[in-house]
């Protein structure tokens, strides 16, 4: 595996004085292991000492925050139409199979944040998670790197925001709502439908929508709003009126401070695994996306449009509004959490991704 050409950045030092071209992790630095439990049978943990975890996202890209946290790359979620698929060809692993069962672990990832964040050069940026693979993916339960990353940033008051599919998050719970009496902490779950037999065979690996949206609703019991980004949407599969009604319905009842749609789109690695599954599973479907993706990546704006109005106005039906920019989740420092008031909607900085 070529572990060599991860850089930190390209184009000159970066801001906390590292070369440009230092490599994030040497093949010197990997040890393999497998584990025999039923939770983990079949898949392969690249452990790796990182020697950077601040990662800056490119000038180019359209997201809307510039620093991300990734303890893992792959993920035993096993969406058909993850996007980070394609990172796993930079390290010579399938995109396919190879995503969901060969994980890199960057096992000191908690106090190598904790180094940086301390750097004179760190200004306290937004950090996001979750935004490639979800850091509450099923190797979280063994690794444990969550509550080191959540301390660190809490100890150094820095604002966050992740995005999970993984009920795990809620074993940090007490960490989280430490975090959130100190900076503004942003908290969004990743339900695209509530359809059980589509759920089964799109996101094998996941918590049902179900299970999830109890995540959502014990966050704002313990006075964390949390969002949902209903992603993704899937064309022909969970676009039809009555199906958005009934996933924006469940998302209200549990509770969430905001619903955002998002259109399935279908990026190379992840294009290619997801036609073969359609072609398995759908394969009348195989030529209407063609049609529809004929363009690139995305939907046609047309289509995005018409969901986006409906799950808008789906939204104001069952009394969620959209996410409003400038206003963050904040627990003050004198509420107890059993005490604590449901908190304001976030700005939508991590809800663009998957």
């Amino acid at each position: 595996m070529r572990w060599e050409n991860l850089t930190v950045e390209s184009g000159g030092p970066d801001r906390h004085g590292r070369a440009a071209d230092a490599a994030l992790f040497g093949a010197d630095a990997v040890t393999t292991r497998t584990f025999d439990t039923p939770e983990f049978r079949g898949i392969t943990f690249h452990e790796v000492r990182a020697r950077s975890v601040l990662n800056r996202v490119p000038g180019a890209s359209r997201m809307p925050f510039e620093w991300t946290v990734n303890p893992y790359r792959g993920c035993t979620h096993a969406c058909v139409y993850c996007f980070a698929r394609k990172t796993h060809g930079y390290l010579d692993l399938d995109t396919g199979i190879g995503f969901d069962t060969q994980i890199v672990v960057k096992v000191n990832a908690p106090e190598v944040l904790r180094r940086q964040l301390a750097s004179r050069r760190w200004q306290g940026d937004h950090v996001a998670m979750g935004t490639n693979v979800d850091c509450y993916q099923r190797a979280e339960g063994r690794y444990r790197l969550m509550p080191g990353i959540i301390s660190a940033l809490t100890e150094h008051a820095n604002l966050f925001s992740i995005l999970t599919k993984g009920t795990l998050i809620l074993r940090d719970l007490d960490l989280l709502v430490r975090a959130a009496r100190v900076t503004d902490v942003g908290i969004s779950v990743s339900v695209g439908f509530t359809d059980t037999a589509l759920w089964r065979t799109v996101e094998p690996g996941t918590p049902a929508p179900e299970r999830r949206l109890d995540v959502v609703r014990t966050l704002g019991e313990h006075g964390i709003g949390c969002g949902v980004l209903m992603a993704p949407v899937v064309p022909f599969l969970s676009d039809h009126p009555a199906q958005l009604r009934e996933t924006v319905r469940s998302i209200a009842a549990a509770g969430a401070t905001s619903v955002t749609p998002l259109v399935l789109h279908l990026r190379p690695g992840a294009r290619e695994w997801f036609t073969a599954w359609l072609g398995q599973h759908h394969p009348h479907l195989v030529r209407r996306y063609e049609r529809l993706y004929a363009e690139g990546a995305y939907a046609p704006k047309w289509y995005q449009r018409r969901i986006t109005r409906q799950v808008h106005e789906l939204a104001q039906e069952y009394g969620i509004g959209p996410t409003r920019t400038g206003l963050a989740r904040r627990i003050g420092p004198a509420q107890a959490p059993q005490a604590a008031q449901p908190a304001a909607v976030s700005e939508p900085t991590q809800l663009t991704l998957i």
